[in-house]
């Protein structure tokens, strides 16, 4: 099997700090160069601040991420902001280490070989976002069609593509060719798995991992709270910390004179087989609620690496370990459940859940996507077990009133082959979590990999629409699919999803996805 595939400041803070000491000298210089163009920008935008602020300003609200990119790309080197998933950091780094311009351009060479075309400036981007003069109108389908159906006729695209496009503004579908028809998805499921967990639980949620003590029995009880991001790493980079919650347990215990305990492990929260269909596999852990930096063997933190065959029991080691550093004795940890008697004697939370849906979509995480998908479930009351996780998702996608004719949803990754969306689900879901209506859905747009500057898009799109296109991608043998927004050449933001089901070329099917967006993105299609 092929499977290639933070918020808040305090989140942020660690990364920020370090670089910005590596790049003081060349932000300072930059920031000089774009003084002026900046000056003349505010000035420029200042008469358009009271109709931004508008509350049914579709085009602002609905694209306030792709905004942000489009102009971040181009006074990105000069200043930030720079936020907890990384994206702008990661732009304006990868910029810096190819030495040429991301983005807007700077006064490089268009169309070298092996450099990104640049980006749209800023100026048209604001445009088709209600910003600085009046917006075109949506896209022709005739003329997008015309555009799309030679690429879509790729043979690397395997016999039967499937592609939607959408106008975000008005939810309108401007093109589609068996958009309706239900196809792997690969791991653009994940988009659907984070518009579900936000709709469900809200983008503030936090997952809390707690320890406490049965009174009588001197027994302390991890009890995992289903937090995928728990680490046990020093530097905890603003995840939830093991190491923090051990250290405020112990200094409970020796309040209470307690200096030797039983210590269990309590992962009751979870139901059913804990194994993903696809069995053991590096691309995920087992789904438990309880472990720390996701089972990994090494120090990574994405991408597939051999997990440890129990994270439960693993993390349960670790923290009695970092009870002993601290002066509690304790046994070897062993499974239990907590009763009610138990009183807590620490907690530590999760970063909101928008952090944990950003990092999920950049680097295309199966293991808090199965997570995610589980905490749906108990949000809406369900087993959360892989079908209880189908259920709810399904469940709160149909209470967005979002088209799922032909869906079934078989984990929250993507990774089982039997799982089914189409491409109008797709575009509609991307199109949903733009709706000013429904803010909490935002992160499931603000976490797709940015076209050439980050997560499972790094590498892609170098001579197509870097820094444009914002995607998730989708791979299994088989199977290559694409779905995001970009905005095209007059200034409007689009929702697409491109799927390709019984290819034989990986690289060729990706390359030929890659294309249609860009030429997407090129399109004022009229």
């Amino acid at each position: 099997m092929f499977v290639p595939e933070l918020r808040p400041w305090r989140s942020a803070r660690p990364h920020v700090v370090r670089i910005a000491g590596a790049v003081r000298p060349r932000l300072a210089r930059a920031a000089a160069a774009a003084k002026p163009r900046v000056a003349r920008l505010a000035r420029a935008g200042k008469p358009q601040v009271a109709r931004l602020m508008r509350p049914k300003t579709w085009q602002y609200t609905a694209g306030a991420a792709t905004a942000g990119l489009a102009l971040a790309a181009g006074v990105v080197t000069a200043a930030g902001p720079w936020d907890s998933s990384g994206q702008r950091t990661a732009e304006r780094d990868r910029a810096a280490a190819m030495d040429r311009p991301g983005g807007t351009d700077h006064g490089g060479t268009s169309g070298t070989p092996g450099r990104p075309r640049p980006a749209p400036s800023a100026a048209p981007v604001l445009t088709g976002l209600g910003g600085v003069s009046k917006v075109r109108s949506a896209p022709d389908g005739k003329a997008l069609a015309n555009a799309l159906a030679p690429l879509l006729e790729d043979p690397a695209l395997g016999p039967r593509p499937a592609a939607a496009v959408v106008d975000v503004t008005s939810g309108r579908r401007l093109y589609g060719t068996g958009s309706d028809a239900a196809l792997t998805p690969a791991s653009t499921t994940k988009i659907a798995t984070a518009v579900a967990a936000l709709s469900a639980m809200g983008a503030d949620h936090r997952i809390t991992t707690r320890a406490a003590l049965e009174p009588d029995t001197k027994e302390v009880v991890l009890v995992g709270g289903g937090d995928p991001t728990l680490t046990a790493h020093e530097n905890d980079g603003g995840w939830a910390s093991l190491r923090t919650l051990a250290a405020e347990t112990a200094g409970d215990l020796a309040e209470r004179g307690v200096r030797e305990v039983t210590l269990s492990y309590d992962t009751t929260l979870y139901a059913g087989d804990e194994k993903h269909p696809i069995g053991v596999n590096p691309n995920l852990a087992l789904v438990s609620p309880l472990m720390a930096d996701e089972g990994r063997t090494d120090d990574s933190t994405r991408g597939p690496v051999t997990r440890v065959p129990d994270p439960a029991a693993d993390a349960a080691r670790t923290f009695g370990d970092l009870l002993k550093s601290h002066g509690i004795k304790t046994t070897s940890p062993g499974p239990s459940k907590a009763t009610t008697r138990a009183k807590t004697l620490a907690t530590v939370s999760s970063p909101p859940l928008s952090a944990l849906v950003e990092r999920m979509l950049t680097n295309s995480d199966n293991d808090i996507a199965e997570a995610l998908a589980r905490q749906t479930a108990l949000a809406a009351g369900d087993r959360a077990d892989f079908a209880g996780a189908d259920r709810a998702v399904s469940a709160q996608l149909r209470e967005l009133g979002l088209p799922l004719k032909g869906a079934a949803f078989k984990d929250g990754s993507g990774l089982n082959r039997a799982g089914r969306l189409t491409a109008d689900l797709l575009a509609a879901l991307l199109a949903k979590a733009a709706d000013p209506d429904r803010p909490e859905l935002r992160p499931a747009l603000t976490g797709l990999p940015v076209a050439g500057f980050t997560g499972t898009l790094t590498s892609r799109y170098t001579d197509g629409a870097a820094g444009v296109v914002r995607a998730k991608t989708g791979t299994l043998t088989g199977v290559n699919t694409l779905a995001g927004t970009l905005v095209d050449q007059d200034g409007r933001l689009l929702a697409f999803a491109f799927m390709a089901n019984d290819t034989t070329n990986p690289e060729a099917a990706q390359k030929a996805l890659d294309r249609a967006a860009t030429t997407l993105a090129e399109c004022g299609c009229r």
